[in-house]
């Protein structure tokens, strides 16, 4: 269920993209948000509904505003909007009209050739790939060298003591 947060970022990515006609400014932070010109315009939350193993996905997208700096943690990206960093203006509707499509592209692809391109796609557009980050788990923090992610998903650094595959935390740039 987890690398559905690859899917919808890819969705999202697209539509940025489709809204604006400009891919240069935004990129992909694993494991569940959208940059736009190094800053946070959108992120994606995964939650599990009921015993049918069905997954709902949330969208949380700074079409026209975004939080003050003073909302989010010491050290998140600072947030900003769609609108603010482009120009471009864009309804929720018209947005939906636009990202729905394209995540149903991203899943039938999902679903029909596995995990592989999804994974090839996301790492193209990812925000500092091969460059130092700090990723953080509940317990841990650990800076190495962004590398890639495997093929479940997990963010893979170089550390100083050699390749460390982390599954679920959060990650930081210096």
């Amino acid at each position: 269920m987890a690398l559905r947060s690859f899917v919808a970022a890819l969705a999202l990515h697209e539509a940025f993209v489709a809204v604006t006609g400009r891919a240069a400014p935004f990129a992909l932070k694993w494991p569940n948000d959208v940059l736009l010109n190094g800053a946070k315009v959108a992120g994606i939350l995964l939650e599990s509904v009921g015993n049918g193993g069905h997954l709902s996905i949330g969208f949380g997208v700074n079409l026209t505003a975004a939080p003050g700096g003073g909302q989010v943690e010491a050290g998140a990206l600072r947030p900003v909007s769609l609108l603010d960093e482009t120009g471009a203006r864009v309804t929720p509707e018209e947005f939906l009209d636009i990202l729905a499509p394209a995540y149903d592209r991203w899943e039938t692809q999902f679903t029909t050739f596995g995990f592989g391109p999804i994974r090839s796609a996301w790492l193209a557009r990812a925000a500092r790939l091969g460059e130092t980050v700090v990723a953080r788990t509940i317990t841990d923090s650990y800076e190495g060298r962004f590398v890639e992610i495997d093929d479940r998903g997990a963010l893979v650094i170089e550390t100083a003591r050699g390749r460390l595959a982390i599954p679920a935390g959060d990650v930081f740039f210096s």
